[in-house]
């Protein structure tokens, strides 16, 4: 099939910019140093290409991606990097020899990993980002807490989310710094072998985590494209003009092909004005018929807005994935 032959909008992967990307991430953070997060993306078949790339190990966000990766044969050592309160659901997966280890910050959330039969935590440390995590000075308590209760305590882990997109290099570093010495003053509370943190913004300058947690690096977007980094924008929306005007064009894909909370998507060649419910508004005007190739601004929730993607060179469609990590 041809590109131009698919319908609109279509999500789409260009294959040779993906194969780079991830090629250059595993020279980078080679192995086990990278924990690839799966929510970035949702597609097993990608994740499969990670795999390859000799990183064994994955993050994941939901209990639901957890079940996917395990069914695809990708589940020798997921980490839910999230706190839940019912983990029956994690516990079958660990029964049927997944191996699974659970984010805990509070006594609740330790008891519930217990009680479902997960077997091995990490201690979840905010760092700096308002969001889940203990305070440093409590991860001890609930580490001795979870080992209590009879949970294997694997480490620690906090995301720096407050500092991998800031522009700045320097100013990205030396809060990365500040956030992960917070951490590793949990972790020599805590102990264990893992320190996982990070994120795409700051790989290369979060040299104090064991593994880094990684996702968009594979597809990237608007808003990590601007920090600089040597990964290409593999990830795109193809759109169809089907209004245009002198002054501008109107595509057939909007706010429910894009994730829009860091921005608009962008167009080579274009100016982006603005996007409604299925219609994105652009200059200089084109032709009626004519397709436009859009970049989001934020990939994680907009691969999750579609049901598959198509991996393309030129104007091959090679394949087609589904989004299959998809829902809770």
């Amino acid at each position: 099939m041809k590109v131009d032959a698919l319908g609109t909008p279509a999500l789409l992967i260009d294959a040779d910019r993906l194969e780079y990307n991830i090629a250059e991430m595993a020279k980078a953070l080679p192995g086990d140093r990278l924990r690839p997060h799966v929510k970035a993306h949702k597609c097993t078949e990608l994740a499969n290409l990670q795999a390859r790339a000799g990183h064994p190990g994955f993050t994941c966000a939901t209990i639901r991606e957890c079940e996917g990766m395990a069914a695809a044969g990708l589940g020798s050592d997921l980490l839910l990097a999230n706190e839940i309160v019912d983990a029956r659901r994690l516990g079958a997966l660990v029964a049927g020899r997944t191996r699974v280890t659970l984010a805990v910050d509070s006594p609740r959330t330790i008891e519930a990993a217990a009680a479902g039969g997960v077997r091995e935590v990490v201690i979840d440390v905010n760092v700096g980002l308002p969001r889940c995590g203990c305070a440093p000075e409590e991860a001890g308590s609930l580490a001795e807490l979870a080992r209590s209760s009879g949970l294997s305590v694997r480490g620690v882990m906090g995301y720096e989310g407050h500092v991998v997109g800031l522009e700045d290099p320097a100013e990205r570093a030396e809060r990365c710094q500040a956030s992960m010495e917070l951490l590793l003053a949990a972790h020599a509370e805590v102990g264990g072998d893992l320190v996982s943190a990070g994120g795409t913004g700051t790989y290369a300058c979060n040299t104090w985590a064991t593994e880094i947690q990684a996702g968009s690096y594979a597809l990237m977007d608007v808003a990590y494209g601007r920090l600089g980094l040597p990964f290409r924008q593999a990830l795109f929306v193809e759109a169809t003009v089907v209004s245009s005007c002198a002054q501008w064009s109107v595509a057939d894909a909007g706010l429910k092909a894009f994730g829009m909370d860091h921005g608009n998507p962008e167009a080579e060649g274009a100016n982006v004005w603005y996007c409604s419910d299925e219609h994105v508004t652009f200059d200089p005007p084109r032709n009626v018929g004519d397709r436009i190739r859009l970049a989001p601004g934020h990939i994680d929730p907009t691969m999750a807005y579609h049901e598959r993607v198509h991996l393309v060179s030129g104007d091959n469609v090679l394949e087609t994935w589904p989004i299959d990590l998809r829902g809770w």
